[in-house]
């Protein structure tokens, strides 16, 4: 009679803490995007700073040039 009353105690906690992780993982998805969206918005940023330089700016014109040119 412990054993099964035992079983029974576990099963429902284990149904418990199954049934808060389910819950508790409600708009990891939208946090997840924002934090893609603020990363691509940061790296798109840091491509326009390098883009606008001088040095890359002229090579990048070259390049595009060259292959216009063949």
């Amino acid at each position: 009679m412990k054993n099964l009353a035992l079983r029974a105690l576990v099963w429902a906690q284990t149904r418990q803490a199954i049934t808060r992780l389910k819950t508790e993982e409600d708009g990891m998805t939208t946090a997840e995007y924002a934090i893609g969206t603020l990363a691509a918005a940061a790296f798109a940023g840091l491509l326009m700073a390098v883009i606008k330089g001088g040095g890359i700016k002229s090579a990048l014109t070259a390049i595009i040039q060259q292959a216009l040119s063949i």
